[in-house]
């Protein structure tokens, strides 16, 4: 899937101006709506690989792996262009939770989840075959779940949301009921360490400021 985006905002509302050629390899419109809600202009361009877990691989690794992999798929099509590339899973006693396969599988993840503290980790890849360069990195965000009874973790799957999510949860959605506290980036929960990214993206000179100034990571 391949199309150009816009920055969701008027030019009054622009914090950055996209200087250089850039696309988002995701199809996550939560990815999306982050770089729209920021005024930048970019591609959409989605990465055709296996998204499977080798048996010895730790999450950390496989994150990491997945990232570069969709990054290199499309920077090999695209090599004048920026390419930011993510994978985010949630990590309970060590087990990945990804996409849920069905209804009963979300509600299942959901239950091993109530009461629970996990660990959401974004690995994300971002760079330019051009410039030489590229960037794997990722974060981990700590989250705590409300115990909630079954009946309520079978409603809410009732709604569909949990179904296209790693973890069968959104944090930005529905789902932030059950959450009770958050340690880390908000953001990397989503599914973008968007402080990380954006810090990058200007650092090489794919981004600037709308206005007179600079950004930098405050962390």
């Amino acid at each position: 899937m391949q199309s150009k985006v816009e920055g969701g905002k008027g030019a009054a509302d622009t914090i950055f101006t996209t200087h250089k050629p850039l696309i988002l390899a995701s199809g996550s419109p939560r990815r999306c709506r982050y770089f729209q809600d920021l005024g930048l202009v970019f591609t959409v361009l989605t990465a055709d690989i296996a998204e499977i877990r080798h048996a010895d691989e730790n999450p950390n690794d496989f994150v990491l792996r997945m990232a570069a992999e969709k990054a290199s798929a499309v920077m090999r099509l695209h090599p004048e262009s920026w390419v930011v590339a993510a994978d985010t899973v949630v990590i309970l006693d060590g087990t990945v939770l990804g996409k849920p396969r069905d209804r009963d599988d979300a509600l299942a993840m959901l239950m091993r989840l109530s009461g629970r503290e996990h660990s959401v980790q974004t690995g994300f890849c971002i760079g330019c075959l051009a410039e030489n360069i590229r960037i794997v990195d990722s974060a981990v965000t700590r989250v705590c779940f409300a115990d909630f009874p079954e009946d309520v973790a079978r409603a809410y799957v009732a709604t569909g949301e949990p179904l296209d999510k790693a973890g069968a949860y959104g944090i930005q959605g529905r789902g932030a009921f059950l959450v009770l506290a958050v340690s880390g980036s908000y953001a990397n929960v989503v599914g973008l360490p968007l402080n990380e990214v954006i810090t990058s993206l200007c650092r090489y000179g794919v981004l600037g400021p709308a206005e007179e100034g600079c950004f930098r990571n405050i962390g």
